[in-house]
């Protein structure tokens, strides 16, 4: 399973890196043209998509408690210290986010969207060093 995770980072790597591109536009770039917005969403959908999934692999291999929502997924990491408690509890509403780019896509705040994008990226990457590091502390 680590193997599977590692890949995971590594995925999740490429896609913030992709969205780290995309920060050079402003909202209304993105607003008048659909192909550039459907991409931000989309890298944004996958990059929490893959942060939950790391989040759930390492519930599983280390038999923690079984969350009820793909919030809780992130609070649980935080509850065993495996991601800072208070970093959990503010990365936690991402999830919420990634659910309103999976299934109300026509209803996306682009506001929220564009401030995701400039602001909270970098909680993206600090998730992944978080997780890194957890794993060399405990598989090496």
């Amino acid at each position: 399973m680590i193997k599977e995770i590692n890949f995971k980072l590594e995925q999740l790597g490429e896609y913030v890196s992709t969205l780290r591109e995309y920060q050079q536009y402003d909202i209304e770039e993105i607003r008048n043209n659909r192909t550039l917005r459907g991409a931000i969403e989309r890298y944004m959908e996958i990059s929490l998509a893959c942060m939950i999934d790391i989040c759930e692999m390492i519930i599983s291999t280390e038999k923690l408690r079984r969350p009820e929502t793909y919030r809780e997924v992130i609070l649980v990491l935080g509850q065993y210290n495996i991601l800072p408690e208070e970093f959990a509890k503010k990365l936690a509403p991402a999830a919420g986010f990634r659910n309103i780019l999976v299934h109300m896509y026509a209803d996306i705040d682009l506001g929220k969207l564009y401030s995701f994008l400039q602001n909270d990226i970098g909680d993206l990457e600090l998730f992944a060093e978080y997780v890194a590091k957890y794993l060399i502390s405990k598989y090496e």
